[in-house]
């Protein structure tokens, strides 16, 4: 029986995914009871339900999972039997603020009995990923991927290979944990020197030593493409009974030599049910029933879980105000600025998207900055990021031809002068445009690592998987799944946020107060992302002076600041000053980030009257811009951004602060009086 992904219309019932044929009323006499329970689900990331449906949202997930654990209709059976197949710390906002902790409480609630390990599980480094796992009322595994520096045949992460849950009728259930090789290859924070094992010549191994050991039915949790699990399927004949896969986005089932072969959606908005009774079959071991749940808006929320959601999520928003980090130029990410020009936050987000993954060049849509307004020297608070890179689709790499490229730039500019989000912003590409030609002809010439942009040759580009989805008019760049003729290196499933990336940077950055498990894998990394990234965009290292002068319970800005600085009246114009705004803005301490997790750590002292202050300056600036706004467009005034600020004034004691700058990456006919 082949693969049958489900493209139902959502329904508030469970849905027959698979049927062994035992349970159809026409057939005397009725079935007995199943001898095992499973719910799985895998590739979780957003608490809050979405606004089509399935709508999900984990305060409805938790409501199934309690009526298949406690309902009525199931009482005198086996217990259920959660089961989790990966990704789960990351990607999404939270995540970015958290490094994933927030997740643990709602696994734990779910009453997830075991999980293999998924590529994003990995995103803030092994030593976090552990910390997390051991946080878990539950193991995680992976028995093919391999670190030796833990010892021989050891697990990446100190992941177990294999785990054995006895039902509570007695009936062992044995589970393996199987990754991808492609996923590993994605990862930059991840320990040298790692052992990938082929998924089904571990089974081979693993499972008859699960039999040996009792299990009566053998379960792989695996984190991989639904073609690798229908080709382990194919490769070990029929000696697992169940692959539960995660990693694919959708919902799917096959039956391959006697193996069910099912992905439960993403996501919290489905999920799937399992039926399992000894088969009376000489040819089968189980007979197996499945149905699919979507989590849709009839479905009510768990008033527990909201209530964990609301006290996890009131302590991320007080993070939110904290300063991650420091500019010491002003960041221009003004819709006439990004949507017309180069722009110096635009070149630093794409270096950084290019240096994290290795890549020859980074092209992105200017739509993706959203801040619409210079943010000025001084603290980058975590607030900063998540408005101003607000999307939750990662960055990709895909292999492009130069022809490609040339039309995506020219897709790019084609509706100049319009404020449209397709303008692109770069890294190590340099073009001239000309705004009198034609669209589809207005490239002059473009250059790609200082050479001539060549047609024929194949480039590794980093992107948005927006971008690689055709989407704003980039069909150029559409990947192979969707039609398209560019090939993934790294898809969306892999991919990470711009939001994660520029946390992780800014985290790179600390010299003070850093983050206890930021591990060896991701100082290298990150610290050749820098390097990288330092030769366009220099940083100023703290100043002794500043050392000397602040603490991590000091304020966040320069030398010499104090608390009281911060409290002075707004009634007059001269306390609106750049200086006395940054002054506010460094009222609030920064992250506190070798906290045991960012959303159970309290900062020593009070900040919510300082965090207040700050949000009644940003509402008011907000007013003031647009109105301002509105007088430039009809005076047709055009602002620019402030000037950097001197080098003295630019440092502060707990990080070195950025400094991004404009190139001459887009140049445009008449800018500079040439034509």
């Amino acid at each position: 029986m082949g693969p049958s992904e489900t493209t139902a219309e959502p329904s508030a019932t469970a849905t027959v995914t698979f049927s062994s044929g035992r349970l159809a009323p026409e057939s005397p006499p009725p079935p007995p009871p199943p001898d095992l329970r499973l719910l799985h689900f895998n590739d979780v990331y957003h608490l809050d339900p979405s606004s089509s449906e399935p709508v999900g949202g984990v305060a409805r997930f938790v409501s199934l999972c309690n009526e298949y654990r406690d309902g009525e209709q199931f009482h005198g059976q086996p217990e259920l039997v959660t089961l989790f197949s990966g990704d789960v710390f990351n990607p999404s906002l939270e995540s970015s603020v958290t490094k994933g902790a927030h997740m643990i409480p709602l696994l734990n609630k779910i009453g997830t009995r075991c999980a293999c390990v998924g590529n994003h599980d990995l995103d803030f480094g092994v030593m976090q990923f552990r910390h997390l796992t051991s946080k878990c009322d539950f193991p995680w595994l992976l028995a093919n991927v391999l670190d030796p520096a833990l010892g021989d045949g050891v697990p990446l992460g100190n992941a177990k290979r294999t785990h054995m849950i006895t039902a509570s009728n007695g009936i062992k259930i044995g589970l393996l944990g199987l990754g991808e090789r492609e996923w590993l290859d994605t990862i930059n924070s991840l320990p040298p020197n790692l052992i990938y094992r082929s998924a089904s010549e571990v089974a081979r191994e693993l499972v008859p030593q699960l039999r040996a050991d009792g299990a009566d039915v053998v379960i792989a949790l695996t984190h991989q493409r639904e073609p690798n699990d229908d080709k382990l399927a194919e490769n070990l004949g029929g000696i697992i009974d169940i692959i539960l896969g995660g990693h694919d986005h959708f919902y799917a089932h096959s039956l391959i030599n006697g193996t069910h072969v099912l992905r439960s959606g993403s996501d919290f908005k489905q999920l799937s049910y399992l039926e399992l009774r000894r088969s009376t079959s000489s040819d089968r071991r189980w007979d197996v029933d499945i149905w699919r749940r979507d989590v849709v808006k009839a479905i009510p929320e768990d008033g527990e879980t909201l209530a964990l959601v609301d006290k996890l999520t009131a302590r991320l928003k007080k993070s939110l105000e904290k300063p991650i980090g420091w500019t010491a130029a002003p960041l221009d990410a003004r819709f006439t600025t990004v949507r017309l020009r180069e722009s110096n936050l635009g070149n630093f987000v794409c270096d950084i998207m290019r240096h994290h993954y290795e890549a020859e060049c980074a092209l992105m849509a200017a739509g993706t900055i959203r801040g619409d307004q210079i943010y000025t020297p001084g603290p980058v608070r975590v607030k900063d990021i998540t408005d101003c890179f607000p999307f939750e689709d990662p960055v990709v790499v895909i292999k492009a031809s130069g022809k490609a490229i040339w039309d995506a730039l020219e897709n790019g500019v084609s509706m100049y002068p319009a404020l449209e989000g397709r303008f692109p912003q770069v890294s190590n590409i340099r073009f001239k445009f000309d705004p009198a030609k034609p669209p589809g002809s207005r490239i002059l010439w473009a250059e790609i690592a200082g050479a001539v942009l060549d047609a024929e040759r194949i480039y590794v580009l980093a992107t948005r998987g927006y971008m690689a989805r055709g989407k704003d008019g980039y069909d150029s760049l559409l990947v192979q799944p969707e039609g398209g003729v560019c090939e993934e290196v790294v898809s969306e499933e892999n991919g990470m946020l711009i939001s994660a990336m520029l946390r992780q940077y800014f985290m790179s950055l600390r010299v003070m107060d850093r983050w206890s498990r930021w591990g060896p894998s991701l100082d290298r990394h990150w610290h050749r992302v820098g390097s990288g990234v330092a030769k366009s965009h220099p940083v100023v290292d703290p100043t002794s002076a500043a050392v000397v002068e602040e603490s991590p319970s000091s304020p966040a800005g320069g030398p010499g600041l104090s608390r009281t600085d911060t409290r002075d009246s707004r009634e007059s114009w001269a306390e609106w000053t750049p200086t006395k705004l940054r002054d506010r803005r460094s009222s609030v301490t920064p992250l506190v980030e070798n906290a045991d997790n960012d959303t159970d750590h309290e900062d020593a002292g009070d900040d919510s009257s300082y965090a207040q202050d700050v949000r009644d300056v940003d509402r008011e600036l907000r007013t003031m811009r647009r109105v301002f706004g509105k007088w430039c467009r009809l005076a047709g005034v055009r602002g620019q951004a402030c000037d950097s600020l001197p080098d003295g004034e630019g440092a502060v004691a707990w990080t070195k602060a950025i400094s991004p700058k404009v190139e001459g990456r887009i140049l445009m006919v008449g800018d500079d009086g040439k034509r």
